[in-house]
Order: C-alpha cells, then sequence, then structure tokens
C-alpha cells in the first residue's frame, strides 16, 4: 500500500518526468523552427530564457477559467521579428494542443483599388498602404467574431495580403481554417496604440510631412482613424506583448532585411517589393506613430522585450 508521503513523492516525480519531457520537446521545436526560418542561432538562447515562460504564463492564464479563444497582440516596429514571435508562439501552443490562428494587421489591408479611392477622395498618401485608415477593420472584427463563435464543423477564410503585389490576395488563394480556436494571436506595427493628443499633431516630425503633409490633413486623419474602430479591435485583445527596437533609427536598417527576404520568396512579378531608397521613404509614413508607441506602449504593454541592435533581447 502507497502512503501518503510516497504518493506525493510519485506525483512530484511524475511532474518533474512531464516537466523535463516538456521541455526537452520545446527545445527541439524551437531548433526546428529556427531552421526553417533562417533565424540566428542566437534566437535560441533568447526564446529559451524568455518566450518559454511566456508560453507557461500564457497556458496558466487560459486555464484560469477564461472562456471563448484567447487574444495574443504583439506589437513590434517594423523588422523587430513580432511575425517571427507569432509564428513561435503558435508553434508552441499548438504542439501543447491548442488551436491557434496566426493574423496581422497587415491581412486587413485595403485593396490597392480601394486606397487609390481614400487618396483621391481625402488625400494623396492613402495611396500607401500601412496607418490607421488603410486597413478593412469591420473585417478583422467580424474575423474574430466568427472565429470565436466557430464550431468544430465550420470553415472560415482567413484574408491575407500580398506585399510583394501590394494587393489583397484573392478569395481562392485564402487558406481556410476550421473551428473551434483556443488562441488568437493578432501581430501589427502599431496593435494596441492609442491616439495621439490634438497638439502633438501640429509639428511635422519629417521630409514626407513637411512635404507632403505641410496642413497636417493626412495625420489627423490618421488619428481620426486611430481613435475609432481599431479601439475596438484592440480592446479584444487579452494579452499585449511588444518588442521593443532601440530606436527609429534602426527601423530602416531591420526593414531593409525584411524586404531582402520578401525579395527570395516573392513570385516573378513582385511590383510591390522596394528598393533602399523607396524604403527610407516609405517608413517615413510609420515614423510618428511608431515614435508614439515606443514612447507610450511601454507602460501598458503586458510583457515587454527590450531589442538590441542585434536583435537580441536585453530587458524582458
Amino acid at each position: 500500500m502507497n502512503t501518503p508521503n510516497s504518493v506525493h513523492r510519485i506525483n512530484f516525480c511524475l511532474c518533474i518526468f512531464l516537466t523535463v519531457n516538456l521541455h526537452t520537446m520545446y527545445q527541439q521545436l524551437i531548433k526546428d523552427f529556427i531552421q526553417q526560418e533562417r533565424l540566428p542561432s542566437t534566437y535560441l538562447l533568447d526564446a529559451t530564457q524568455y518566450f518559454l515562460p511566456l508560453v507557461r504564463d500564457i497556458k496558466a492564464e487560459i486555464q484560469s477559467s477564461r472562456k471563448g479563444p484567447f487574444l495574443i497582440g504583439i506589437n513590434g516596429a517594423q523588422g523587430t521579428g513580432k511575425s517571427t514571435l507569432a509564428k513561435l508562439l503558435s508553434a508552441l501552443l499548438t504542439s501543447s494542443g491548442y488551436r491557434t490562428v496566426n493574423l496581422s494587421i497587415d491581412d486587413f489591408y485595403y485593396s490597392k483599388a480601394k486606397r487609390q479611392e481614400l487618396a483621391d477622395e481625402i488625400h494623396p498618401l492613402l495611396r500607401s498602404r500601412g496607418v490607421p485608415g488603410t486597413h478593412d477593420v469591420d473585417l478583422a472584427l467580424n474575423l474574430i467574431e466568427q472565429l470565436c463563435a466557430a464550431g468544430s464543423n465550420q470553415q472560415i477564410t482567413l484574408p491575407r495580403f500580398d506585399k510583394s503585389l501590394d494587393d489583397c490576395r484573392p478569395v481562392a488563394a485564402c487558406e481556410q481554417i476550421q473551428g473551434p480556436i483556443d488562441i488568437i494571436i493578432l501581430e501589427g506595427w502599431f496593435v494596441g496604440a492609442k491616439a495621439q493628443a490634438g497638439d502633438e499633431l501640429t509639428q511635422a516630425i519629417n521630409e514626407l510631412e513637411i512635404n507632403e503633409d505641410s496642413d497636417g490633413r493626412w495625420r489627423a486623419y490618421v488619428n481620426q482613424q486611430l481613435a475609432g474602430s481599431y479601439q475596438s479591435l484592440f480592446e479584444k485583445i487579452h494579452i499585449l506583448l511588444m518588442l521593443q527596437a532601440p530606436g527609429f533609427e534602426q527601423i530602416l536598417e531591420w526593414r531593409s532585411l525584411q524586404e531582402e527576404k520578401l525579395r527570395t520568396l516573392a513570385v516573378t512579378n513582385a511590383s510591390g517589393l522596394m528598393d533602399r531608397k523607396a524604403i527610407k521613404h516609405f517608413i517615413q509614413h510609420f515614423e510618428r506613430l511608431t515614435r508614439h508607441c515606443l514612447r507610450t506602449l511601454p507602460d501598458s504593454a503586458d510583457r515587454v522585450f527590450q531589442l538590441n541592435t542585434e536583435h537580441r533581447i536585453t530587458v524582458n
């Protein structure tokens, strides 16, 4: 007969055995992920030290009686690795038995034709994708609602945007996922951001705003859009993570590397890809709100991972 103490020892040993096995499984999964994504070997160290504990905390929060899909938001400036983190979290959580869906705020960009309409009717700068006001937020809200309600017999189409062509993918080329869904991951460069105060919009901050938005109409429209339905979307987030770049100056370098990666994966007619000069002009569309996020989101995000210029996490 097992005594209470012996049962306790058996349970303790079993917990240790399962924990070690799970850690080993995660380590191998991360190594495979690094090879698949062509990431530096140092990613294993950061993932083990910072992201595995994050997964543990997410699982604990999900299990603490929360109903419906758990929504994880990931904020990070261009090139910080937020889509990579989303993929890794999805892989780790899926391996633990959770059904996950990865979404990017970029998936909800308006089509090239729709953005041209906005450019003609409101401001020419809205032709470029990226800022609040260039997304179909109603589509995003409706999709999340569908994912939350999806049953085992229901299939849902996930919208996708092809950056190499600067346009939405045809519905027939989009992924379909079957319910039910446990976890939704939403990543994006301004996910979780609040609108700026009106007096912060007065002064132009770069050449693009000086030369192409001298009266401030574009930045006022963008800020107004951010204050509207985007907040309804961000309010659905249960936990907000931030990959904090060391500064906006680093974004050009990281965005250029990101574009090069897109170039290697693109179809032959990749008309939406940019050279370094075009990227430098393009990221000025994002500068105002990126700097705003770097200043304000560390105080409101649930978890902040500070990055150095080598893409390594320096503070958790």
